[in-house]
């Protein structure tokens, strides 16, 4: 099955640049109401996937002892590509098979998906993984039942 059937484009997708404020970042976030959120560069390369704890571990690292209010002009100075951790949501290209989507699905949400170049081209759900694979475990029932009688 090709991962391309499944594929929410980018175009339907919610990101964010890589060069946005943290302010920018934190309220696109909210506005969707997400958790995780694409991240790409201007020129359309994948760059990671920014999470609401990438946002509260740079809050606290400031100044983890003596924490003080960060005010709109602090949010304003950061970018987004400043606060990603490690990419915990690495991309997968077009061109993958089921089976390792699946396994990419077992630890994130969604799969970011990406072209030969690089480019982030959308995006494919966990829910849309668990169906593909419910529905072809409904389809092999019967055939396991006529093995058994």
């Amino acid at each position: 099955m090709n991962i391309a059937y499944f594929l929410i484009p980018k175009s339907s997708v919610a990101y964010l640049y890589d060069d946005f404020t943290f302010r920018q970042g934190l309220e696109k976030m909210r506005h969707h109401g997400y958790t995780a959120i694409p991240v790409i560069s201007r020129d359309g390369r994948y760059v990671g996937t920014a999470s609401e704890g990438d946002f509260l571990w740079r809050l606290l690292s400031e100044d983890a002892e003596h924490p003080r209010p960060c005010s709109m002009r602090d949010m304003e100075q950061l970018r987004v590509r400043d606060i990603l951790q490690s990419n915990n949501y690495p991309p997968v290209r077009i061109t993958v098979g089921m089976e390792q989507l699946l396994h990419s699905a077992m630890n994130q949400n969604f799969i970011p998906v990406v072209d030969d170049y690089d480019s982030f081209i959308g995006i494919v759900t966990r829910k849309d993984i668990i169906r593909y694979f419910a529905g072809e475990a409904r389809q092999e029932t019967p055939d396991l039942l006529r093995k058994i009688v």
